[in-house]
């Protein structure tokens, strides 16, 4: 379901979204990795989208094998132009689910990035729920690390002395996808992730929006209500005029087709 093996796709502001559910997702990563081949998971959630509208992230989306919506928005705007995908797919959710498959197939996770002893709490908690699972690893990286080559060339080490299957990439959009495929580039036959702060929700640093504030598609405003101060402009100024505009444009354009 890569670029080449994907078949149908949603289009979506010129982003190509597979219109999959989370459990046809996990079944094709793992399907992908019983074949040998890796790949590079994009979960588009509304931030994510507008970022790949913009000239520096742009490439990103045509680079992953992958990309699910995770957003209400983007499914709302799928349906409003007549080509609806099933569902949300979030990779706060994706990380358990991979987590549960890994640990019945004996597959072998890494978890990279988030702050200092998080993704081992996440890690104890991935275990915890799903006894058997084998957390190969977790890496803390300082800032900057992606342009120190040292660096790079000892987490590559450790990745490839680690040999996972998964690797749960918590490092923000799109610093924790440019980092992925510089990895993959070495381990082709592993599948990567970023799930931006999944890592902080597993191991309890951050709470998770109640699940009705996810299905109307608010959880934003459960992030936006804990980090104000750093979220407030990207949310307010940036995206929900962006979320308003993609389904306005896909209402719009379903209303010329039909003329």
């Amino acid at each position: 379901m890569d670029k080449q093996r994907q078949g149908h796709t949603v289009v979506l502001d010129g982003v190509r979204i597979s219109p999959i559910s989370w459990r046809q997702t996990v079944d094709h990563v793992m399907t992908e990795l019983d074949a040998g081949r890796g790949g590079l998971l994009l979960t588009a959630n509304v931030d994510i989208m507008y970022q790949l509208s913009q000239p520096e992230s742009g490439d990103l989306a045509d680079k992953a094998t992958v990309v699910v919506a995770d957003g209400m928005p983007l499914v709302w705007a799928s349906h409003l132009q007549g080509t609806p995908l099933p569902e949300r797919v979030t990779g706060a959710d994706l990380v358990w689910h991979l987590s549960e498959e890994a640990a019945v197939q004996g597959r072998r996770v890494f978890l990279l990035g988030a702050g200092p002893g998080v993704a081992e709490r996440a890690g104890a908690e991935f275990v915890r729920q799903n006894p058997g699972l084998q957390i190969v690893g977790t890496d803390c990286p300082p800032k900057g690390f992606e342009s120190d080559e040292q660096y790079m060339t000892g987490l590559l080490d450790r990745l490839q002395a680690a040999a996972p299957d998964l690797v749960f990439v918590a490092l923000g959009f799109p610093k924790q996808e440019r980092v992925a495929l510089q990895l993959l580039e070495h381990l082709p036959k592993t599948w990567f992730m970023g799930c931006g702060g999944a890592l902080d929700m597993a191991a309890g640093e951050v709470p998770r929006a109640h699940p009705v504030l996810q299905d109307i598609g608010a959880e934003w405003l459960h992030r936006l209500f804990q980090e104000p101060r750093r979220l407030a402009r990207r949310y307010l100024v940036d995206d929900v005029p962006y979320a308003l505009r993609l389904v306005s444009s896909a209402a719009i354009g379903r209303l010329k087709r039909s003329r």
